[in-house]
Formats: structure tokens, C-alpha cells, sequence
């Protein structure tokens, strides 16, 4: 899993605007040819794109791209949208997003959340085979110890027979 793109991006009447973008390009292959770019606009004309790799989940990247849309809107002013450009608009946080989200595991709550779901319920499907072989294991020395008191009973009856034959005198 791996984000390669985030960009923020204004959505003018006669063309779009690139505003800021941060890259990480660092293990990108041109032979890899499975790469999704997950773009979301929102009414004010703001949008934004993410480009991962096709692990990457779609639900993380459109949370990231919500989340740095809202930031962006309150810290860059409306009006610098239309004319700006990468070297003019000021918004550092991008590229700590980029990096944060590389992980979804650890940047998102609920991929967060879901991870420990499954760890739990590998765990807890572990501990019901136990249970399951140690309730068969049981039986088995329920069956056995049943088994050891019928034979008890019959060496008991064969043992008084014995005894009863033989009178002391």
C-alpha cells in the first residue's frame, strides 16, 4: 500500500488550477501499471486527488482527501484559489499528510479499529479450538475412567468369588 500523490487542486470555470501537491515518487516503477487516482470535488470548487497503488483503500484515501480539503479551506484564503500556484499558496501541513497516510493502519481510526477486529477474532477462533480439543479430550477420559470402573466392578465380583470359594478354617 502506498500514496505516490496528493494534490489540492481548484476547479475554475475555464480551467483547473493546481494549488499545492506533494509527492513521494521514491519507489514509483513504470512497469507497476496498477495505480488508481481517487479525486474528490467538493461544491465550493475545491478538489483534490490521490494517487496509491490499487491495495491502497478507497475509503482512507477519500477520509485523507476530505481532511486536507477542510484544513486547506481554513488556512488559505477563497479568494488566492483562482490565481494560485504551488509556489505561492503556503500550506506546509501536505506533505506531513502524505507521509502520515502511507500506513493506513496507523493513520486511520476505523483501518486502526479493523486491524485489531481481526487480530481479536483470529485469537478468539484459536482459543475455541482449544476449547473444542480439550472437550474431546475430556470425553475421551470420561469414556476412559468409565470403562476403568466397569472393569473395577467385574475384578471386584471375580475377586469376592475367588475369596468365597476358599473357607478358612
Amino acid at each position: 500500500m502506498k500514496l505516490y500523490s496528493l494534490s489540492v487542486l481548484y476547479k475554475g470555470e475555464a480551467k483547473v488550477v493546481l494549488l499545492k501537491a506533494a509527492y513521494d515518487v521514491s519507489s514509483f516503477s513504470f512497469f507497476q501499471r496498477s495505480y488508481l487516482c481517487h479525486v474528490y470535488v467538493r461544491n465550493d470548487s475545491l478538489a483534490g486527488v490521490v494517487i496509491a497503488d490499487n491495495e491502497y483503500p478507497s475509503r482512507v484515501a477519500f477520509t485523507l482527501l476530505e481532511k486536507v480539503l477542510d484544513e486547506f479551506s481554513k488556512q488559505v484564503d477563497r479568494i488566492d484559489w483562482p490565481v494560485g500556484s504551488p509556489a505561492t499558496i503556503h500550506y506546509p501541513a501536505l506533505d506531513g499528510h502524505l507521509s502520515r497516510y502511507q500506513n493506513p493502519r496507523e493513520a486511520d481510526p476505523m483501518t486502526k479499529v479493523q486491524a485489531e477486529l481481526d487480530e481479536t477474532k483470529i485469537i478468539l477462533h484459536n482459543t475455541m479450538e482449544s476449547l473444542l480439543e480439550r472437550g474431546e479430550k475430556l470425553d475421551d477420559l470420561v469414556s476412559k475412567s468409565e470403562v476403568l470402573g466397569t472393569q473395577s466392578k467385574a475384578f471386584y465380583k471375580t475377586a469376592r468369588k475367588q475369596n468365597s470359594c476358599c473357607a478358612i478354617m
